[in-house]
């Protein structure tokens, strides 16, 4: 080595120290890279992702190749310094060229080129892929050996080194996913399909209309009321019961009873035979689920039931696209018929407003894991039936009860908890 020539020996520390560079860069790179983009772009022809992707197949070869460059690169870097140091210098520089390369690799080699990996992890993942899938091909037999004696190591402390299926992501992490993507998914969109995720976890009881609110026929009513109740009403089906909700004998269509208006047959006989079998919705089905019942049974109503068989409430398929798209009724929104926004900023509600309407609609924060109205939230906190006037925090929000009905709220005031109002309102220090 006495013969070659100092330059050149500079030379070979140089292309050695960029060389591990490269192998440093190409690990994290590889090993960061977002696996569900790659398989995309592979899938799309991009030749740099496919071939990225083949060599992740198989991660121990990856890692096997890039340690074995890098390292094979720090330790013929360290003997090319030392000898240029013993030709330069003599044997006492041999610690300071020590120190010194030890710097310089950790900037030039490690650092730098690791933090550029991360940045620009597909870039560097695809350049890196198509020069060390023909180099794992020149020295697979050596890369095959050091795989086979580190996985026997890990096997002896009863590790698995099985080739793992491929990482599936979860709701969470896609809807995570979702929120992260900003300014590449419309805000409409993103919306929808955050609102697809959502339906897993909501259920008909959060957004049927409450046995309270349903609008239906009493077979048992005075003729002209029924007849009035079919000329002013809003909606299209209706149940229809004899004497309580509790017992509904069908669905009525009321084009059906404009078919029999056409016709001069409108009668209590024709039409309770005009009426469709009611179809009952058990509490606590998943919005998902019910979503696909709706289709495989081609309803678009139905009727929530209790463990008891009672009626709970109503649901309609137009309610749970809502869930999905937003409302697109023409009937006023919940929100808009239980809220009134007033001048000092808080809200007077009604206590039958849904929860979830109300976060919605006004960006709070209110607990969805109990009741599902204002009425129900406010009795289980404070385990009694408050009297008007009474006040109290709940979950950051000032509530204040303004009227009650019998056993239920009726109107409750709610503003959201302002800390720099409350904090500028405490009285100075005595």
């Amino acid at each position: 080595m006495d013969d070659v020539p100092l330059g050149t020996l500079a030379g070979v520390l140089c292309f050695l120290i960029l060389l591990s560079g490269f192998f440093s860069a190409a690990e994290i790179g590889l090993m960061t890279v977002n696996r569900y983009r790659l398989r995309y772009l592979a899938q799309s022809g991009h030749r740099g992702a496919r071939r990225a992707e083949a060599l992740l197949r198989r991660p121990d070869r990856v890692l096997g190749i890039v340690l074995l460059g890098n390292n094979f690169a720090n330790i013929a870097a360290a003997s090319v310094a030392t000898l240029i140091a013993l030709r330069v210098y003599g044997p006492n520089a041999i610690a300071l060229v020590t120190g010194l390369l030890t710097l310089v690799i950790l900037i030039v080699a490690e650092t730098a080129p690791k933090t550029l990996a991360a940045l620009y992890p597909e870039q560097v993942a695809f350049v890196s892929a198509y020069l060390l899938t023909p180099l794992l091909r020149l020295i697979y037999p050596l890369v095959a050996a050091v795989n086979s004696i580190s996985n026997l190591l890990l096997r002896m402390f009863g590790i698995s080194v099985a080739p793992r299926r491929t990482e599936q992501i979860s709701a969470d992490e896609l809807r995570a996913v979702l929120i992260e993507a900003g300014g590449l998914i419309p805000k409409s969109h993103q919306a929808m399909l955050l609102g697809i995720l959502d339906l897993e976890k909501i259920t008909v009881d959060d957004v049927m209309v409450p046995r309270r609110e349903v609008e239906g026929i009493d077979l048992d009513a005075e003729w002209p009321e029924i007849v009035s109740l079919l000329e002013n009403s809003h909606f299209t089906r209706l149940p229809v019961y004899r004497g309580s909700l509790d017992n509904v004998i069908g669905m009525l269509h009321v084009r059906r009873a404009l078919n029999l208006v056409l016709g001069g047959r409108l009668n209590r006989e024709d039409l309770q035979n005009a009426l469709l079998e009611p179809y009952y919705i058990p509490e606590g089905t998943p919005l998902t689920k019910q979503l696909l019942n709706f289709k495989n049974s081609k309803r678009r109503i139905g009727l929530v039931v209790d463990e008891y068989g009672d009626l709970m409430g109503l649901v309609t398929l137009e309610e749970i696209l809502e869930e999905i798209v937003g409302e697109f009724t023409t009937q006023p929104p919940g929100p808009e018929r239980d809220v009134f926004p007033q001048p000092d900023g808080s809200y007077l509600i009604n206590g039958g407003a849904n929860i979830r309407d109300l976060n919605r609609t006004l960006n709070w924060q209110l607990p969805l894991d109990g009741p599902k109205t204002i009425n129900g939230l406010i009795t289980e906190y404070l385990e009694d039936i408050p009297a008007p006037g009474t006040s109290l925090m709940l979950n950051g929000y000032l509530v204040e009860i303004v009227r009650t009905r019998g056993t239920a709220i009726q109107v409750a005031r709610i503003k959201p908890y302002e800390t720099e109002t409350a904090e500028s309102a405490e009285p100075a220090d005595k």
